[in-house]
Formats: C-alpha cells, structure tokens, sequence
C-alpha cells in the first residue's frame, strides 16, 4: 500500500500477482528517477569543486555525468536485461574458472 499508491484494501486483495510485480517494477524505476535527479544535483555540486592531480594540472575525477551515474546500468539491472559488457564478463570468468579446473 505504501509503495504502490493503492488505499483500498479490496483492490490490493484483488491484484494479481504479475499486476503486484508489474507495479513494483514501476514503483523502483520511479524511485530510480527521483536518484538520478538527486545525482544530478550532486554532479552539479561538484563540477566546479572537484578535480585531481594528472601531471602538473588538476583534472576533472569524472569527465561526465555517465561515469558518475550511469542509469542505463541500474535501469537494466531493474528490467532484467543483459547487456554484452555483462555476458563478456560472465564469459571471461568461466573462461577463468575453465583454466583453473585444467591445471
């Protein structure tokens, strides 16, 4: 009731159990967006403050908003869908697990 916006009693008794996930899945990408407004905020803070040491110059830590936060990543963790930087992983550890085991 709290999370997905529903009063009444006899309308959560009668959802589903896919409509339950459904508006979970809703309720976290919501949540997911209300992050990324306050990352911005964050990102915005820090722009004109934060830099590092590269050579003899100060260098900005992340060069864009993307590497601070990157919502394509969270939003396909939320949704369940793989990206190829993931299954390369995933291929490269049993690759690593197959090497070990052949020793």
């Amino acid at each position: 009731m709290r999370y997905l916006g529903i009063a009444n009693l006899r309308d959560i008794e009668r959802m589903t159990i896919s409509e339950y996930e459904l508006r979970l899945k809703a309720y976290r990408l919501k949540r997911l967006d209300e992050q990324e407004f306050i990352y911005q905020q964050a990102w915005s803070n820090w722009q004109v403050q934060s830099t590092k040491q590269q050579g003899k110059k100060q260098v900005p830590v992340y060069s864009t908003f993307k590497k601070f936060f990157d919502k394509e990543k969270f939003e396909n963790d939320i949704l369940g869908i793989e990206t190829s930087d993931s299954a390369f992983k995933k291929d490269k550890k049993l690759i690593n697990l197959m090497k070990k085991a052949n020793k």
